[in-house]
Order: structure tokens, then sequence, then C-alpha cells
């Protein structure tokens, strides 16, 4: 089998800062992580090709700085690593992206052999929209299997996959053919720790780089700010609630009377619902 992984570097949110007077993301300073979700696609990859045999090999696009993620990829036991960089991809919306991974998929395709699948991430930290994967699949004519908690099956005498896709409503178990796109959803696996062997080979190993025009990609209004529609306006904090949180004490007291008093607090901090609910006969005191 051959699978490609679509990977994404992403300043890592916990550290996240917002300018005070421009109100955009201030990423001086702040260090970048492979996205937490694409993780959990990798070591799904690394299991289907551990099992069925063949090479796993993780995609990007970004800056050159994102061939740090893409050796972290390696040291997880990726075969190989392909970076998309180019200045033409700057400001790039999901749109756009969708549109430059798809022809470097493709061109992945011809270089190393067709993929069975394509794996990627529920969605990213940074951007939460969850439509890069889905777009892939839509430019590529690919099954999609989105939101996947668990592959069952794989047989590659029928070129067929079964797998668990989580919903509101419980679990929905789907086959499909090969190949398809799979967008993997969070603690759907165990993440490996990588071996010795594979750290070493990271190091050492070449990462593929493409421009543009080495992906393939012919029409360049699709990349960039040219091709994306979408633009941020304005990123913000939000803005912290004045009122403090009330803390009821527990110590000594039954439940019925901390229930009573917990619910006397909330009509206390909003009679009006108390007037709503004691007009439909919800509630009496």
């Amino acid at each position: 089998m051959h699978i490609v992984v679509c990977i994404k570097q992403v300043p890592d949110s916990a550290q996240i800062r917002v300018h005070p007077v421009t109100n955009t993301i201030m990423r001086q300073g702040v260090p970048t992580i492979i996205n937490p979700y694409d993780l959990f696609a990798l070591e799904q990859a690394l299991q289907v090709r551990d099992y069925h045999g063949g090479e796993v090999t993780v995609l990007t696009m970004g800056p050159p700085m994102a061939e740090e993620s893409l050796r972290k990829a390696l040291t997880y036991g990726a075969d190989r690593a392909v970076l998309l960089t180019d200045r033409h991809f700057a400001g790039s919306d999901t749109l756009a992206t969708s549109f430059a991974l798809s022809q470097a998929i493709a061109k992945i395709g011809n270089s190393f052999g067709s993929p069975d699948i394509v794996f990627t991430g529920k969605q990213t930290i940074d951007g939460d929209t969850a439509q890069v994967g889905p777009g892939i699949a839509k430019r590529l004519n690919l099954v999609q299997l989105t939101y996947v908690a668990k592959i069952t099956s794989i047989d590659l005498s029928t070129r067929a996959i079964t797998v668990e896709r989580r919903s509101e409503g419980g679990t929905h178990v789907l086959k499909s053919e090969l190949p398809c796109l799979i967008t993997m959803l969070e603690g759907s696996n165990v993440i490996r720790r990588g071996a010795l062997d594979d750290a070493l080979r990271a190091a050492r190993s070449e990462i593929v780089k493409w421009n543009a025009a080495e992906a393939g990609i012919e029409d360049i209004t699709k990349c960039g700010l040219r091709g994306s529609p979408t633009v941020v306006k304005r990123v913000f904090a939000p803005t912290p609630r004045e009122q403090k949180a009330v803390q009821i004490d527990t110590v000594e007291k039954a439940v019925q009377d901390v229930a009573d008093e917990l619910v006397a607090s909330i009509f206390n901090n909003q009679p009006a619902l108390e007037h709503e609910l004691s007009s439909t006969g919800s509630v009496s005191r």
C-alpha cells in the first residue's frame, strides 16, 4: 500500500498571544508543533502500513521551517516526506490550500505510486474549519470518510475498507472502496514514541521539496491570496467577564440543601429565568 498523510505545522495554541493594537496573532517567539489531530492520522497510517506493508509519505505545505515537522514525522516511522513550499502559497485559505495539496498528492502519485489512502486530522487547532480534508477529496474525486474513530478492516483483494465513524447520534459503520480519504478523530489510537533507528534516519533523510511549478501547479491564480475568497478580518481574545463565580459551601450539608441553594443562587442572578419557568409550570419553590 501507499499511504499519504497530510500534516500541518501550527503554533502551539497554549502560547499564542494576540496583539492588543492590530488584533493579529503574534507568532514571534511562539514554538511550532505538528497539529495534534494530524498525529492521530499519522499513527493510524503507520499502523495500516505495519499490518499490510507498503510506504507512508508525509506531506505538508508551508514555509521552509515546516521541514522541522516533517522530520518529526519521520522519527515516528514515516518513509518519505514532501514539503510544498512557495511564496505563491502565502495567505492561502482552505480552498487554496486544498487545491495546492491535491495537486501535490497527484504529483506524489505519479512519482512514488498512487496512494490507496490519504489521511488527515479532523481539523487544525489554528483554523478549526475541518474543510481541507474534504476539499482534497473533492478535488481528487476520492471517497471521503470523515470523523473516523476506528478502521475495522481493509481487504486489499477486493479494494474495500470498513470504518467506524462517530456522529452526534452514535456510531456509523461504513464500508467503502479504495482509494479514499480519511479524517481521523482525536483519541482514536495511541501515538507511538518512535524508535531510535527512525530518529537517526530522520536526521539524515532528504526532504523532497517542491515549489508550485515542481508540484505540477499550472494555474497560480488558484493559490495564495489570489485563490482565497475568504480572509481573516481580525483576531481577538474574548472579553473577560466582570462577574465573578459564586462558590457554594458544601461541607456538612445534605445533597438536597446544596441543590436548593444552587437553584436559589441561579434564580437570584437570573430572575427572568425563574419567571419563565414558573409560567410554564416547570419549576416550583
